[in-house]
């Protein structure tokens, strides 16, 4: 089994808020994907509702992780997501489950 995490965050944009939304995540790509430890980083778009956005990200381990969270582009984005999004972001942690495909 691995150590890897997969992150699965949520959010859910005010109205008229989703090309604010889709630039700041999209602007979180290339420094995410500098970072050691970042094996994945991209963001969907829900195609039934433009305000319901995901990132799915992939992380070598927690501290990578933990890292992350204590960068200045992910703290301006926090910023900016508590004035932009209709309610609180969600985080799923996920680890592997161990089964062979």
């Amino acid at each position: 089994m691995s150590d890897t995490l997969t992150l699965i965050a949520t959010f859910k944009t005010k109205p008229g808020e989703e090309d604010r939304l889709r630039a700041e995540l999209d602007a979180m790509v290339e420094p995410s994907l500098a970072e050691p430890g970042c094996l994945a980083y991209r963001p969907y778009v829900d195609p039934k509702d433009p305000a319901a956005m995901a990132i799915i990200e992939e992380w070598t381990d927690k501290a990578a992780l933990d890292f992350h969270f204590t960068t200045p582009y992910f703290k301006k984005v926090v910023g900016v997501l508590e004035e932009i999004l209709a309610e609180p972001f969600g985080i799923r942690l996920l680890t592997d489950a161990g089964i062979t495909i």
